[in-house]
């Protein structure tokens, strides 16, 4: 219970201290003006309140991962918290902050975008593949699992088919109304429910006494899967997610003023680091042991994790609604999967958006895409999101890393965690049965040296990107044209 409680208590001072010294570096500017006005059009681009634009941040990067993953990261014992807490504080929420602050200085430009300008035209290409390929997968996958958790909650009253549909319809509409007309509107009630169920549980366990182990590295998973590199593949959105890239300049199209983002992006993360705690704790304490976790986990996966978790801790009703509020966590990052990929291609091929019809144009493909993937198993599929998820957040880093290079700030803190999570996105892809299937002691010296490679090309073109003065931030005098 203490590890549990201390980490909680870390993630909220970590918000009040690195997040201020994350701010610090970066520089916010009060006075510059910000996409939302200058370039509004009443679609994407539209002035949102700090409430509003932090509760829709937090649901849009949210997803079932701060949920299923720590509770599939709970097989690994107390260690998941250590991850948690140290890459939501040094990695995660400095990945938010920086994608959000940069994108807000560019025009709300995608990470397509900003890689292109940070690290070179060939990344735009590559970026841009990754990104709809990723968002692709979530807004699928998030079909298919909130209709899951509804149809088990409906007592399969309700047809799987008809569950679908109905959310498909949703996402069409979020995806091509104006943003404040749907996504700004349900939000609200989406993220009190979010909220509540999640303080539900955390309160639950505290006041029942859940039996919370310490503090220990050790592996406790009943595979002995190594704990490095696959922990930081199963916990991803309660610590570091490259996904989180793809959604922030959806936000930052609507912040009002700069001094805003500390609290939209970097406070948005540490919240869903609490949420990932949470679960985490309660999956580890409730299974008598790790191995009964895993049988529970074999025979229902996370989803009768919740619904046990949630009836145990809150009642029927409490626990109900407890359910509820991890429906809302795909929906919520499904619908917004879909509008950043819309957004994301409509940059990518320079169309205009004010329009219905041209959102149409990009919608309908997607879509229909979408409807095809839902007929596939994706069991192999999620795993190769896994890896594409965190090598978005290492692109993700090292944009960052290059924009305060350049800008002769301190670069080391997008650096570091874009490094370390190098060598675990090398070594993962080298040793995974879905890419190379090398020996693990092999995959690490490939993870390492690799690594090195690219860290020095990092620098290189770093340092001729300084010495050619590469403008940081666009001048809001050529922001009449609209994305």
């Amino acid at each position: 219970m203490y590890t549990f409680l201390a980490g909680i208590v870390l993630l909220i001072i970590g918000y009040f201290t690195y997040g201020k010294f994350i701010e610090k570096i970066f520089g916010v500017k009060e006075d510059r003006a910000t996409p939302a006005y200058v370039n509004n059009d009443g679609v994407d681009y539209v002035p949102m309140s700090t409430p509003k634009n932090s509760l829709i941040q937090l649901l849009n990067i949210a997803g079932t991962g701060p949920v299923f993953g720590p509770i599939m990261g709970a097989l690994y014992g107390p260690v998941a918290f250590i991850w948690i807490v140290i890459g939501c504080i040094f990695a995660g929420a400095v990945h938010d902050y920086l994608t959000g602050m940069i994108s807000i200085r560019n025009r709300g430009a995608h990470l397509p975008e900003l890689a292109s300008k940070f690290l070179g035209k060939v990344m735009k290409h590559v970026v841009n593949a990754f990104a709809v390929l990723l968002l692709l997968l979530v807004g699928t996958v998030f079909v298919s699992t909130p209709a899951s958790l509804l149809h088990l909650l409906m007592d399969g009253k309700v047809a799987m088919g008809i569950l679908i549909a109905v959310i498909f319809l949703y996402y069409i509409l979020a995806t091509l109304l104006p943003v404040d007309k749907i996504i700004g509107r349900v939000y609200p009630y989406f993220g009190a429910v979010l909220v509540i169920s999640a303080l539900g549980v955390g309160i639950g366990l505290i006041v029942k006494g859940a039996p919370i182990p310490e503090l220990s590295l050790s592996n406790f998973h009943p595979d002995n899967a190594p704990i490095f590199p696959l922990l930081f593949f199963t916990i991803t959105c309660g610590a570091l997610s490259g996904f989180h890239a793809t959604q922030t300049p959806i936000i930052s199209r609507t912040t009002q003023k700069e001094k805003q983002g500390r609290k939209i992006f970097y406070g948005m993360m540490i919240a869903e680091g609490i949420i990932a705690m949470i679960w985490a704790a309660a999956a580890m304490s409730l299974f008598d042991g790790y191995n009964g976790l895993s049988d529970v986990l074999a025979a229902g996966g996370p989803g009768a994790i919740v619904s046990e978790v949630s009836t145990t801790m809150l009642g029927a009703i409490g626990g109900t609604l407890a359910v509820l509020g991890v429906v809302v966590l795909p929906i919520t990052s499904g619908d917004t999967a879909f509008r950043s990929a819309r957004m994301i291609i409509a940059e990518y091929l320079n169309i205009a958006q004010k329009k219905i019809s041209s959102r149409l144009w990009i919608a309908i493909p997607l879509f229909a895409v979408s409807v095809v993937l839902t007929q596939i198993d994706f069991n192999i599929l999620w795993r190769y999101f896994s890896w594409a998820n965190q090598a978005t957040a290492v692109i993700a880093l090292f944009v960052g890393a290059m924009y305060l290079y350049i800008a002769k700030k301190n670069y080391w803190v997008a650096l570091v965690p874009g490094t370390f999570m190098l060598v675990m996105v090398i070594t993962y892809i080298l040793n995974a049965q879905i890419g190379f299937g090398l020996s693990l002691n092999t995959s690490w010296y490939g993870g390492f040296i690799g690594a090195i490679v690219l860290v020095l090309l990092f620098f290189n073109a770093a340092k001729k990107a300084r010495a050619n003065n590469l403008p940081l931030d666009e001048d809001i005098s050529d922001w009449n044209r609209v994305a």
